[in-house]
Order: structure tokens, then C-alpha cells, then sequence
């Protein structure tokens, strides 16, 4: 009996040494996050309200509507608001609607929504040109044959043509701004453009098989925009990207429902959801996305963000890449569920774009119909999701990822695993603490130049058929598997997948 309380002492102190080792990365994973003290949004009072003059049936307007654009007296309304109040879209007699070109936003000024009115875009590419000294008009709507994106790949290209397509709506230099309401942004990027036989995905994807640059506007675009908040607005159909925001300090989409395209089996390229970049303190909460390409796309030099309690469905998952360059760090996804993404947590990017990429922590996921559940790859070629081989290009912006902790991490289908380094100067480091993927066979398992540090509770990814460098676990005895870690903390994915709201 002495023998068994001692052995029992010892398990029971063991145990105490791997909660205070699991609560110490949770209080290290706290500070990999927003630096704020985000709390939800309040919607201000109006200085305006504008009555819709428009009425939609089924979600789409009259031909015979196309030319009425509400553009110039929203704008002038959005001109004169007080600071600290929102212009407001409202119903009236039965109307809903309103058709707009490009919107500028003011310096505390919100745009708020009302429930059951949708803002919709233009489908004419005139009323998007970008008219700039030196730039070629013409261009919005189109695609610049023979001139692909010098972005990717490496060799050298001719310089691009200058012009193209201003954003619907536009933060630019603008602090404390707001798009809020229950009310729908729709950019009808499924629509055809005036005087054109295409619309602006099916543009998009005639461009991509020769990786041709194309011209088409995007739905929301900040730069300098400190303060921007996204909340309860409802996002449809986006030409392009959804949101993208640049070198600003404090941005929070709070409750943001965003669904392209809302016609299931339509083709909606390149329309990634939240693309931050170049930004810190950032915070994505309790919201939906369902699109045609990222859910999330972290661009190079973002730091100190949360992703917390949101659902992702169709889309290419929750992404960082694939410009790194000059570095992103200090990321927590905490209580993500990913349903029928392409990817699940992904890191991509290549030698002519990459980066140091550091501490990151993803936890509390659920996936299912992911065909790669984990992708951490220096391999990038612009595919949906990464290849398992090196594609060889040539360059001197190296991916270099450092410091991930997955921890958490339940998915109840199989999917592909990579996890790959450079060369061996630039391994990946990530570290794995009840990573479960249900029915995944070891031939499913990829990488190479990484390093794999198990945590106490685990993971069932077996890296026998890798070269990958496993540490294992050190404090668990007898180890704990990643069914029984989850069920001890707590953690399961029961009425995790539900509809898209």
C-alpha cells in the first residue's frame, strides 16, 4: 500500500507539473495577441438618415435601375457627418436598396447598414477608374494581356501597366471609422459588367491560366486606418477581396457575416474574406466566412493578432502568406471551426516572397472535410493548396518558421499533413500538444527540414515516413493520448458544426 500512494504521489505530481506547464503556455499565448483590450462594438447615433429610393426582388435590381446611383448623396452625407456618428441606410416605402460607385470614407464617421437594406456595387467598370497622373484609362474591367503580376513568380517581368480599378469603399487616412449594421454589402462581382460579356470573376478566372494581371475593384480597402471597426455587417459577392487592410494600428471585425458567392456552385475566384497586412493589433471575433479563396490571409508585417470564436466554411482556410518578407508574429487562434475548407491552419509562401514567420499559436479547432488540415510550407506555386515537393525557384526571401505551438486541434476526417522547412539553416519549428486527425494514415504525413517537439498531450500524426526530427513529450508518463488530453481539458468538437449564419 505504501508502494502504490508513493507511485500514486508521483503520478499525482507528474500530472501538477503538466497543468502548471499547460498553464504557463496559456499565459504566454495570452500575450501572442492583440495588445487592446477589444470589447464589442457599439453602434453611434445617426447624423443622417437617407431613405432607400430602390427596391430589390430577390436579392437583385431592375435593368432599368442599373444608371440610378445613390454614389453622390451618400458621399456628400458621409462628407458633412459629425465625427462619432454614422450616416444611416434605411428602408422607406417599401424601398430597400441602394446602387453606389465608389465610396471614401471620413475620419470618425460610420456607415451603418439597417436590416433588410442592401448597399449594392455598380457593374460598371467606368465608375471605378482609377484617374491618376500618368495612369492609362480604361483599364478597370479588363485584363492586361501578355502583363502578369509581378508578384509571382521570380523572373523579371515588364513593368505593370498603371491604372485600374478604385475600391468600393475606401478608409484612406482616416481614423476611428465604422461599417456597421445588419443591413448587406453586395458587390455582385457574379453580375455582367456594363458594356462587357463577362463579370468580374469570370474575368478573374479567364486570366488565371496564364497568371495575367486583371483589373476589378475590391469591396473594402483601408490604409492608415487606425481605429477601423467591421461590425454585424453582413458581406455578398465581392469581386475580389472582401476586406484588406494596410499599415494601421487597431482594426476589429466583430460579428461580420460574409458569404460568396450566395449562389453555391458559382465560381468566385481570388475572393479572399480578411486580409490584413502590414497592420498591428488586429482582432477577427465571432464571425462567418464562407468564400473562394483565404478566410483569413495574413499579410507580411502584421503582428499582435487574435482570431477568436469564428466559423470558416468553403475557403482556403486560416492563412498566413504568401508574402512574409518582412515577417508576421505574435498570432493567436483561439476557438476556430473550419468546415469544408480546402486548408486547414496554413502558412505558405516561397523563396521570392518569404520570411521569418514566429510565434504563433493556434488552438481549440475543429475541422472536417479539410483536404490539409495542417499546411506550414516553403513551397508555395499559387495553387489552392500546397504540393508536397520543393518547386526549386530561385530567390533570396526565405520562408523561416519559428516558435508555432498547435495545440488543441481535432479533426474528425483525414487529410493530408505538411510540415516543411527550407533547407536545414531554415527549419520549421512547430510544437504539437493533442493534435487529433482521425483516420490519417503515416503516407499522409509530409515534410522535411523541420523539427516536431510533441507536447504532453500529444498528437496521433505519424512522421515515421518524414524525415522530420521528433522530440518527444518529457512530461507525461505513461503519455497521454489525444483523445484522452482533450476529454481532461475539456475540449471537444460535439455541436461545434453548425450552418452557416
Amino acid at each position: 500500500m505504501k508502494r502504490n500512494r508513493i507511485g500514486l504521489g508521483i503520478d499525482v505530481m507528474k500530472w501538477l507539473i503538466v497543468v502548471a506547464v499547460l498553464l504557463s503556455m496559456n499565459a504566454a499565448a495570452v500575450k501572442a495577441q492583440d495588445t487592446r483590450q477589444v470589447t464589442e462594438p457599439k453602434i453611434p447615433p445617426s447624423c443622417t438618415q437617407l431613405p432607400a429610393q430602390l427596391r430589390a426582388m430577390g436579392d437583385k435590381l431592375a435593368e432599368a435601375d442599373e444608371s440610378k446611383l445613390d454614389t453622390a448623396r451618400i458621399q456628400s452625407a458621409l462628407d458633412k457627418c459629425t465625427p462619432g456618428m454614422a450616416v444611416e441606410l434605411k428602408p422607406a416605402s417599401g424601398n430597400n436598396a441602394f446602387l453606389s460607385g465608389p465610396l471614401e470614407m471620413r475620419t470618425g464617421v460610420t456607415l451603418l447598414i439597417d436590416e433588410g437594406v442592401t448597399l449594392f456595387g455598380s457593374r460598371d467598370p467606368a465608375v471605378y477608374e482609377l484617374k491618376t497622373d500618368g495612369a492609362t484609362p480604361g483599364l478597370c474591367g479588363t485584363i492586361a494581356t501578355g502583363a502578369p503580376p509581378a508578384v509571382f513568380p521570380a523572373p523579371q517581368r515588364p513593368a505593370p501597366t498603371r491604372g485600374g480599378c478604385r475600391p468600393f469603399i475606401s478608409i484612406n487616412d482616416a481614423k476611428d471609422v465604422g461599417i456597421m449594421g445588419y443591413g448587406v454589402i453586395d458587390g455582385r462581382g457574379y453580375a455582367k459588367l456594363l458594356g462587357k460579356e463577362y463579370s468580374w470573376w469570370e474575368m478573374a478566372r479567364k486570366a488565371e491560366p496564364k497568371n495575367e494581371r486583371y483589373f476589378t475593384t475590391r469591396m473594402i480597402v483601408a490604409s492608415h486606418a487606425d481605429g477601423l471597426v467591421l461590425y454585424r455587417i453582413t458581406l455578398h459577392n465581392s469581386t475580389n477581396f472582401h476586406v484588406s487592410v494596410n499599415q494601421t494600428n487597431g482594426f476589429t471585425a466583430w460579428g461580420v457575416h460574409l458569404l460568396t458567392p450566395t449562389t453555391k456552385g458559382m465560381d468566385a475566384r481570388n475572393t479572399d474574406g480578411i486580409d490584413p497586412g502590414s497592420s498591428t493589433n488586429v482582432t477577427v471575433v465571432h464571425s462567418w466566412i464562407d468564400n473562394g479563396d483565404d478566410n483569413i490571409a495574413i499579410k507580411t508585417g502584421t503582428t499582435h493578432m487574435s482570431v477568436l470564436d469564428n466559423h470558416f466554411y468553403s475557403g482556403h482556410g486560416m492563412s498566413i502568406g504568401s508574402e512574409t518578407y518582412t515577417g508576421d508574429s505574435f498570432l493567436l487562434v483561439d476557438g476556430l471551426t473550419e468546415d469544408h475548407t480546402t486548408s486547414g491552419i496554413r502558412i505558405k509562401s516561397n523563396v521570392t516572397r518569404g520570411g521569418p514567420v514566429r510565434d504563433l499559436t493556434y488552438q481549440n479547432i475543429c475541422m472536417r472535410g479539410v483536404k490539409n488540415p495542417i499546411a506550414i510550407s516553403p513551397y508555395y506555386t499559387n495553387q489552392t493548396t500546397e504540393g508536397f515537393e520543393d518547386p526549386k525557384y530561385t530567390g533570396d526571401r526565405i520562408p523561416d518558421y519559428k516558435a508555432i505551438t498547435i495545440r488543441n486541434v481535432i479533426d474528425t476526417t483525414p487529410g493530408d499533413v505538411l510540415i516543411a522547412g527550407l533547407n536545414d539553416e531554415h527549419r520549421t519549428e512547430v510544437r504539437l500538444d493533442g493534435v487529433r486527425i482521425d483516420g490519417i494514415r503515416p503516407a499522409q504525413v509530409h515534410g522535411r527540414f523541420a523539427t516536431v517537439t510533441l507536447g504532453p498531450m500529444g498528437s496521433n500524426l505519424d512522421f515515421s515516413a518524414t524525415d522530420i526530427k521528433v522530440v518527444p513529450a518529457k512530461l507525461a508518463s505513461p503519455p497521454i493520448s489525444p483523445e484522452t488530453a482533450a476529454k481532461d481539458a475539456g475540449f471537444t468538437c460535439d455541436g461545434k458544426f453548425v450552418p452557416m449564419q
